[in-house]
C-alpha cells in the first residue's frame, strides 16, 4: 500500500530517499528552501523525473503525511521541526535524520510532540550513497519502536537503539568525532606530505601500521566527499563539538575538524577544484590531483603582491 511521505530537505540524501520511495510507489511531497530560487532548478528537474510533488513551504510538505522525514543541514534541525510542527496531523511520525547534538534533538522533539506529532530521532551510521534507503539507521525516543514496523515496510534498514531520546544521537556524534576527524586529518596530512614530496613514504608507513586500509582509495574518497560536502560536514561537526561540550569536555579536536572541513568548502566555493557540476569536479581517482590544486592555490596567494 502507498504511504504518504513528507520530505523536508531535498539535497543529496533527500533525493536518494525520494528516488527509492517513489520507485516503490509511495507518494512523496518535498520541500527545500533552495526551491525558492534558481539554486533549486536541479531539484525541480529531479522531482519531475521521479514524480515527486514539490511543496511551497514546510507546512505544505507535511500536510496530510503519514510520515515526515527531516533531512536538512544540522544547524536547521530545531528550526525545521518548529516550522513543520503546526502542519502535522495528530499522531504523524516525524523522523529526524539530521546530524545534531542530543540537546538539539530534544528541543526539536518538544516542537513536534507539543503539536501532537510523534518525534523519532534517527542516527544514520554511515554514508548514505552506497546503501541508499538501506543505510544502517538507529532509532531513538519513546516512539521509536512504534515507527519501526512502518520503516520496515518502506525498506529502511532501521533498528531501535534506545527508547531514551538523545542516546542514538550521542552515538552518532561521538562516532563522528572519529570519522569526520579522520577525513580532516587525511586531507591535512596528505596535502602537507605532497608539498614536501614525502607522500609515498607516509603512505608506506601507514600501510605497515594499518594494513587493512587502502590508503590511496580512502584518501581519494575523503578528498572527494569533503570537497563536495564540506559545508554540510562542517555544520555537522559543529554539532559534534556541541555534543562534546554537553559532556563537559572542551572539543579541541572537533572544533579543528569543523574549521578544516569549512576551509575546504570555502576553496570549493572559490572554484579551486573547478566549477561545480562540471565533469571532473571532485572526481579524481588520485587524491594528488586535488592536493595539488590546494597547494597551487596557496602558492598563488603567497605570490600575490601585498
Amino acid at each position: 500500500m502507498s504511504t504518504r511521505i513528507g520530505l523536508v530537505g531535498y539535497g543529496e540524501v533527500g533525493r536518494i530517499l525520494a528516488e527509492d520511495l517513489r520507485a516503490q510507489g509511495h507518494a512523496v511531497k518535498a520541500f527545500d528552501l533552495k526551491l525558492r530560487g534558481v539554486a533549486g532548478d536541479p531539484m525541480r528537474d529531479h522531482a519531475l523525473l521521479h514524480g515527486v510533488a514539490l511543496a511551497g513551504s514546510h507546512r505544505q510538505a507535511v500536510a496530510g503525511a503519514e510520515l515526515v522525514i527531516s533531512a536538512v543541514t544540522a544547524s536547521q534541525t530545531v528550526a525545521v521541526a518548529a516550522d513543520c510542527a503546526p502542519g502535522l496531523a495528530p499522531g504523524t511520525f516525524f523522523l529526524d535524520l539530521n546530524s545534531a547534538s542530543p540537546g538539539a534533538k530534544q528541543r526539536a522533539a518538544e516542537q513536534v510532540d507539543g503539536a501532537g506529532g510523534r518525534y523519532v530521532e534517527g542516527a544514520v551510521m554511515t554514508s548514505v550513497p552506497p546503501y541508499r534507503l538501506r543505510v544502517p539507521l538507529l532509532l531513538g525516543g519513546a516512539q521509536a519502536a512504534a515507527l519501526k514496523p512502518l520503516l520496515d515496510t518502506l525498506g529502511f534498514a532501521a533498528r531501535v537503539g534506545s527508547g531514551t531520546l538523545g542516546v542514538v544521537s550521542a552515538t552518532k556524534m561521538c562516532r563522528s568525532v572519529m570519522i569526520k576527524g579522520f577525513e580532516a586529518m587525511v586531507i591535512e596530512s596528505f596535502t602537507a606530505a605532497r608539498h614536501y614530496g614525502v607522500e609515498d613514504a607516509v603512505i608506506a608507513s601507514l600501510r605497515e601500521t594499518f594494513p587493512g586500509i587502502d590508503w590511496e582509495k580512502q584518501a581519494a574518497y575523503f578528498f572527494q566527499r569533503v570537497i563536495e560536502h564540506g559545508r554540510r560536514r562542517a555544520e555537522e561537526v559543529r554539532e559534534v563539538a556541541q555534543t562534546v561540550r554537553e559532556a563537559g569536555l572542551q572539543p579541541w579536536s572537533s572544533a579543528g575538524t569543523a574549521d578544516r572541513q569549512a576551509w575546504v568548502a570555502d576553496l570549493a566555493d572559490e572554484g579551486v577544484f573547478g566549477p561545480r557540476g562540471l565533469p571532473g569536479f571532485a572526481r579524481s581517482a588520485d587524491w594528488r590531483t586535488e592536493a595539488d590544486r590546494i597547494l597551487d592555490h596557496l602558492q598563488r596567494q603567497t605570490d600575490e603582491p601585498r
